[in-house]
């Protein structure tokens, strides 16, 4: 143990561990944040608000039983500093450590209860490939170390790589999302609740796109969470 204990030390004295936000070192104890933007973490806590603005954005475009969102994502904010650290740099460990974050700040909610499948947004395989996971999926496997709901990472399939969605007014988001995903075996989702996950809610267009396609399977139910909601 002391040995592990005076190589990690030395590790950091060279590779010390940065603030995802902030930039700065972190002490002992302290995992991707530093404590004063720990503190600083925008969370909604739409979990504990049923009628939240998660569930709205969707409202009259598809049915859902629940939808929440945790962060709110500003331009240059705390969230979006996090969300970019595991989409665009790769960091997939901190998307499963958030996913974990969320699952055990919401367990005692139950926001959970009833949920059958845990279902992340698929991204299109040369897009995966491309960028060597999908931070969604990432998000949904921390939920799982959680909440031991089990996780189906292959029956959503994305059938075209559409174009990004980030400078995409509303209507061209959800004219780039028609007809975009299909369900491989619909009778696994018949009569269940699925939980689909996904990384930021802005218009709503893929969300709505993917729970148009899960609607193919009898009697299931839809909810939503989403890291982060603009």
């Amino acid at each position: 143990m002391k040995i592990k204990m005076l190589l990690t030390n030395f590790v950091s004295l060279f590779y010390p561990k940065l603030c995802v936000v902030c930039g700065e070192s972190l002490i002992e104890n302290e995992n991707y944040f530093c404590f004063a933007c720990f503190l600083k973490l925008p969370k909604t806590n739409y979990h504990l608000i049923p009628e939240n603005q998660a569930i709205e954005r969707l409202a009259g475009k598809v049915s859902l039983e629940k939808a929440s969102s945790y962060f709110y994502y500003n331009k240059g904010g705390v969230a979006q500093k996090l969300v970019g650290e595991i989409k665009y740099r790769g960091n997939r460990n901190l998307g499963e450590w958030i996913g974990s974050y969320i699952a055990k700040d919401m367990i005692s909610s139950e926001f959970f209860q009833g949920i059958d499948y845990l279902a992340p947004v698929p991204l299109h395989r040369s897009k995966e490939k491309k960028r060597g996971f999908n931070q969604a999926e990432k998000i949904a496997q921390g939920i799982f170390q959680v909440t031991k709901i089990p996780l189906e990472i292959n029956n959503i399939v994305r059938e075209k790589a559409n174009t990004t969605q980030t400078k995409k007014g509303i209507f061209d988001r959800w004219r780039n999302t028609q007809n975009l995903f299909n369900i491989e075996n619909r009778k696994l989702f018949e009569n269940k609740h699925i939980l689909l996950i996904d990384d930021v809610l802005t218009t709503g267009s893929t969300l709505e796109a993917v729970a148009r396609s899960l609607l193919k399977s009898e009697g299931v139910k839809i909810s939503i969470l989403t890291l982060a909601i603009t």
